[in-house]
Parts: C-alpha cells; sequence; structure tokens
C-alpha cells in the first residue's frame, strides 16, 4: 500500500515538472502610441479602454512603444496615463521611418529625438522596439544604429508573435469611414482567430528550432481593435493554457542573448530570425500576415455590410 501511495506520488511529481517544462508565456506590446482619433474612438476614450480592459482582464504590465512626434499634449497626457497605470514606455522612434529606406543618420537623429523627450517620462525603460522591425537592409546600416543603440544603454525590444492586428483595424477604419455597418460579432471571431493562429504558428516554430516554448512577446498596436478586443484575446489565451506575464519576464528568456548575424530587410521576429539561422525552410510568417489574405477573410466572413 506504501509503495503504490509513492508511486502515485511521483507521477504526480512527474506530472508537476513537465508541466513546467511545456509552461506556456506570453508579454502583450503595444507600438505606435499615442495612435490619432478615428471615427470609433478619440484617443483618451481607446486609452481609457485599454487599460480599463487590461486591468479586468488581471494584465498588470504590458509595454507602449511611443512614437514621439505624437505627443502633443493629449498624447502626452495618453502616455502618462498609460505610465500612472503601471505599464511600461519605450522608444519607437520620433517619426517611424523605416530602416530600410532611411539615411543612417537621420534614423538615429530620430531616436535621439525620442529618446530626449521620453526619457524623462514615468515608466520609461531604455527599450528601443524598430519602426516595422526592420532593422537595416545593408550591414553597414544595420551595425551602425545597433552599435549607437548599445551606446545609449538600449536594448532590443524583439518580438516573437507577429501579426496584421494594424490592416485589420485598417480595414474596419476604411469600412466605418464608407459609412458601411459593422458586425462587431464577426470582427472580434476573425480577430481572435487570426491572432490565435499566429500565437500558435510561431510557438510551434520555436518548438521546431528550440526544442522549448519560449517566452513570447506579442505585436499589437494601440488601436482601436484592440481596445475592443484585447481582453477577449487575453481570455482566449488563458483558456488554451498560456500565462500571460510582464515583458520584463518575457525579456529575460535566453533568447534575448540571440541576434542574427543575417541581414533581414523584413524582419519575421526573434524566433523567425532563430529559424532562419537554423536552416528552417518552412514559412516565416503566418499566412495572415498578408493584405490580399485578410481582405478575402473579412469579405468572406461578411464583416461588413
Amino acid at each position: 500500500m506504501v509503495m503504490r501511495l509513492n508511486n502515485i506520488f511521483f507521477v504526480l511529481l512527474a506530472t508537476v515538472f513537465s508541466c513546467d517544462l511545456v509552461a506556456k508565456e506570453i508579454a502583450i506590446t503595444f507600438d505606435d502610441a499615442p495612435r490619432p482619433a478615428t471615427t470609433l474612438f478619440d484617443g483618451p476614450t481607446r486609452a481609457n479602454r485599454l487599460i480599463e480592459t487590461l486591468s479586468s482582464a488581471s494584465v498588470e504590465r504590458v509595454a507602449f512603444f511611443v512614437i514621439s512626434s505624437h505627443l502633443n499634449d493629449e498624447g502626452l497626457m495618453r502616455i502618462e496615463k498609460y505610465a500612472s497605470a503601471g505599464h511600461i514606455i519605450g522608444n519607437h522612434t520620433h517619426c517611424h521611418f523605416d530602416l530600410n529606406t532611411t539615411d543612417t543618420e537621420a534614423y538615429i537623429d530620430d531616436i535621439l529625438t525620442a529618446d530626449h523627450t521620453l526619457r524623462n517620462l514615468p515608466g520609461f525603460i531604455r527599450w528601443f522596439r524598430y519602426p516595422m522591425l526592420r532593422e537595416g537592409s545593408d550591414l553597414t546600416k544595420r551595425d551602425a544604429v545597433r552599435d549607437k543603440l548599445k551606446l545609449l544603454g538600449y536594448s532590443n525590444a524583439y518580438i516573437t508573435i507577429d501579426n496584421y492586428d494594424w490592416y485589420m483595424d485598417f480595414l474596419l477604419q476604411k469600412a466605418l469611414q464608407c459609412g458601411k455597418k459593422v458586425d462587431y460579432s464577426k470582427l472580434k471571431e476573425v480577430y481572435l482567430e487570426v491572432l490565435l493562429a499566429c500565437v500558435e504558428f510561431y510557438d510551434e516554430m520555436a518548438a521546431n528550432v528550440l526544442g522549448r516554448s519560449p517566452a513570447h512577446i506579442i505585436l499589437l498596436h494601440e488601436n482601436d481593435l484592440n481596445a475592443l478586443f484585447v481582453g477577449d484575446l487575453v481570455r482566449e489565451l488563458r483558456d488554451k493554457g498560456w500565462k500571460i506575464i510582464s515583458p520584463e519576464k518575457a525579456y529575460e528568456d535566453e533568447i534575448s542573448q540571440k541576434v542574427t548575424e543575417r541581414v533581414l530587410k523584413y524582419n519575421p521576429g526573434r524566433i523567425g530570425e532563430i529559424a532562419k539561422d537554423s536552416g528552417y525552410q518552412e514559412k516565416l510568417w503566418h499566412e495572415s500576415c498578408d493584405e490580399d489574405f485578410l481582405e478575402q477573410l473579412f469579405t468572406k466572413r461578411q464583416v461588413f455590410y
């Protein structure tokens, strides 16, 4: 009897440790803050919805990457409100230039302009998120910006899960501006389907190239779509076994030290970089990271009418 109880104990113990080994963790980040008012939400309304939704979903800490040229008085108040709610503020440049097509010195000056504006804001951490994730189309440009960021004390706020939430929001705004009606139930359904598929896609890629599920960082944007549905996304992730963690914890994962030496004109995120370096032959982006795909999906599901 004692031996049988001991066996049960060891089975339970092994189960606990195996769950720890396959634990799925994800941090949430928002780019392009503070975005301008739209037909649906003005800036303060969007910010309030995001803050309240994250709080209601028990998400204590996310990161907002700021384009400092958007910081008029209202935008600045919004960023300070995010910080007051406990969230992180990061640098997303002043003008959101594409490094592939921008002079190196102009790009570095743009980082410095943003840094000068952001450095004294509450919640600011020297994390830099490359606009469009583009780190330069040639070796000289890429390394010059990397070196400058290191000199300034910045860390690369890489992502592991890419997606086109920004284009889904664009389709929403276009429909509203054209006077179309929106089936918000179908919109939420498509939003969740697409984002969850991207999460699973990159986690499967990680399993193939790393042999494990790393601490993930999802790229979202400070837009109306996320103000509407990010709480639903959090609930769905948790239902599927994901734990929402802080960005600080996510950036403690050992993949933070794996920096590709390849020049990638279009960057698929840190998992995609590692996959490319390891000779992975499959696609580095989910099929929904495509404007035509999303337009056809929205039409098929009759999201707008």
